[in-house]
């Protein structure tokens, strides 16, 4: 998974490949489009998508097909609900494909707009998506945002983990279990990492993660194209209702790089087109993700796996490709954990017996900011011990934190924030997205608590 930002207030939790980046309201990032391009595919693309096979094995290659486009253009719609948009020439470009593409660029207003030109004089940054939660809901709306973010995060970090560990375990079966090599090398990996505060720092093993994806999946698709023979025999196209929303949360979360949003056009020097290049992306992305989905379940069928890596040969290719992930992933487990430690040290820095006893005690704060990030590694890493299967879990997380901080939350700030200005079908579909959340999250969380 590639690793999206934090809503907090914190700069520090920015796109990874600039070297500038956008400030107060005015002032401008120095991203071109190019680079915001790669910014969106670093934010979204990541090891996700290695399960998706599985989930079209679940689903049926149509079904699950259509999940990715659907999960794909709700997430695009929903992320522009909360980014700057004053044009409306875009309106009419797409009035032809209206029906096909729902809708999601007709906004004329949007929430990220209206809270900072109220609050311009105030900002110090651009807005944030914690910033929104506050302007809807007050503190509790803040919290709320942050706690989506903070645990969808969480359930980011424990993939990895468990990606790693199974990875590891299928390259090196004879040494340990994937349990014993998520304890054993990646728990004191993590918590010497965590001492690294820079993300600059760890930002080229990120570009490095995403190239041993990008090399992982064609390898996978390369695999997948020897074995066809007659790839249709025997797959199936649609298994059934009871499926979708397996798939569906899988596909939620291959796009969970939605909290990046904000931040992302804040970096860039053209904001205007922003916009487009945004759509670009996911719309290329949608594509990638059908076609690897599709192949990688039409080659192996019934016997494929919760990560489609573990279905590759066993050969000296195959082995380079796990490896060369799990290491590329093990240094950028900070990335993904950053936005966590942010939180945590933002409410730990505002806690008032924290705060005297920093000014009391020398060294108590530095102590307590590390302690508190070993700590969550720690946790972490045990969730991930007891977690048995990838593709379930992400599956679970996809359905309920990704799709509340994906759908519910912007469709509900756009509403709060802009809901009077719009007409009422566009106000009917905003509700319509509310309500899908809300009944998704609610399913997927029934689902993980009944017994199989």
């Amino acid at each position: 998974m590639a690793p999206p930002s934090g809503g907090g207030d914190r700069p520090a939790a920015q796109p990874l490949l600039l070297a500038e980046e956008g400030g107060r309201r005015g002032a401008v990032g120095g991203a071109t489009p190019a680079q915001t391009l790669g910014n969106v595919v670093v934010s979204i693309v990541g090891t996700g998508v290695l399960g998706l096979p599985y989930a079209f094995r679940a689903a049926g290659w149509l079904a699950g097909s259509l999940g990715i486009v659907a999960a794909g253009l709700a997430t695009l719609y929903c992320m522009l609900l909360l980014r700057a948009t004053s044009s409306h020439g875009i309106v009419t470009c797409f009035r032809p494909f209206i029906l096909l593409l729902t809708v999601f660029f007709l906004l004329k207003v949007d929430c990220r707009d209206k809270l900072e030109e109220e609050i311009e004089e105030k900002s110090t940054g651009h807005c944030t998506y914690g910033d929104l939660g506050e302007k809807c809901f007050g503190t509790i709306g803040r919290w709320l945002t942050e706690i989506l973010i903070l645990v969808s995060q969480a359930g980011g970090s424990v993939a990895y983990l468990i990606f790693i560990g199974q990875n590891l375990h299928s390259v090196f079966s004879q040494v340990m279990s994937p349990v014993g090599f998520i304890f054993a090398i990646l728990l004191p990996v993590q918590v010497a990492l965590s001492f690294i505060r820079s993300l600059s720092a760890l930002s080229p093993f990120s570009i490095f993660a995403d190239a041993c994806n990008v090399l992982a999946m064609a390898i996978v698709i390369k695999e997948d194209l020897q074995l066809f023979d007659h790839p249709f025999a025997n797959r199936s196209a649609f298994n059934g209702l009871l499926a979708v929303p397996f798939s569906f949360g899988v596909a939620v979360f291959c796009f969970e790089g939605f909290s990046m949003t904000l931040a992302l056009e804040a970096s860039m020097a053209e904001q205007r087109k922003f916009r487009w290049v945004l759509s670009q992306a996911v719309v290329t992305i949608i594509v990638v993700y059908a076609c690897f989905g599709v192949c990688g379940y039409l080659a192996y069928g019934e016997t494929t796996k919760d990560i489609i890596t573990l279905n590759l040969p066993n050969n000296w290719t195959s082995a380079a490709v796990k490896v060369g992930l799990c290491i590329a992933l093990a240094f950028t487990f900070p990335v993904m954990m950053h936005p966590i430690h942010e939180i945590v040290e933002a409410r730990l820095g505002s806690s008032g017996c924290f705060q005297k006893l920093s000014r009391n005690v020398h060294g108590v704060e530095w102590l307590g900011l590390h302690l508190s990030r070993i700590l969550m590694v720690i946790v972490l890493t045990v969730v991930a011990s007891f977690i048995p299967g990838f593709g379930s879990f992400i599956s679970f997380v996809g359905s309920t934190m990704c799709a509340l901080l994906s759908f519910v939350l912007p469709a509900l700030f756009h509403l709060k924030i802009v809901g009077s200005s719009m007409s009422l079908w566009r106000r009917l579909i905003d509700y319509g997205i509310l309500l899908f959340g809300l009944v998704f999250a609610g399913y997927g969380l029934v689902t993980a608590l009944l017994p199989h």
